[in-house]
């Protein structure tokens, strides 16, 4: 971090640390911390995928399922439920033989764009870091003989034949 940015990472850190206090006096519960709440769903395996697909354009269902390719059918349709009853993305049905329904983010959808976008931002320039960081503490983590033997220069001899 340069010196630019002390000034505002102390003033995102300030904002964080004051809404954290305040609920914290509201003396709620966690199921009903917003943020845990929100990004809970925001942030699973599909729904960032599929809101970033959708900032581009609206999308039918077989257009997401192209677009996002690893997600099954019946999870696309669960995370497009979630994802709609949040008032994010909404469903639209047109008057066709057969139905064709289209998927598009609502206001509240767009609004959060402009975070995501910083987010997603963030997790491109620091991908490389956080992966380096993982592979030192599995390797630190991970018990000396559990790893493979080979890699260390050992010979594996097989075991001798009981006496018969």
């Amino acid at each position: 971090m340069n010196r630019q940015d002390a000034p505002a990472a102390t003033s995102h850190a300030h904002v964080i640390a004051t809404t954290v206090q305040a609920y914290r006096q509201a003396d709620a519960g966690l199921a009903d911390c917003p943020v845990r709440n929100v990004l809970d769903q925001i942030g699973d395996k599909w729904s960032t995928l599929l809101l970033m697909t959708l900032a581009e354009r609206s999308h039918r269902f077989g257009e997401l399922r192209r677009a996002v390719r690893d997600i099954s059918q019946r999870m696309l349709t669960q995370t497009l439920r979630h994802l709609q009853r949040d008032g994010l993305v909404s469903r639209h049905v047109h008057p066709t033989v057969p139905p064709s329904v289209e998927y598009r983010l609502t206001p509240v959808g767009h609004s959060l764009m402009e975070p995501l976008a910083s987010l997603v931002r963030w997790a491109d320039l620091n991908f490389s870091a956080i992966r380096a960081s993982r592979a030192d503490f599995d390797r630190a983590a991970t018990p000396p003989l559990a790893r493979n033997p080979l890699s260390q220069g050992d010979v594996i001899r097989p075991a001798s034949a009981p006496d018969a």
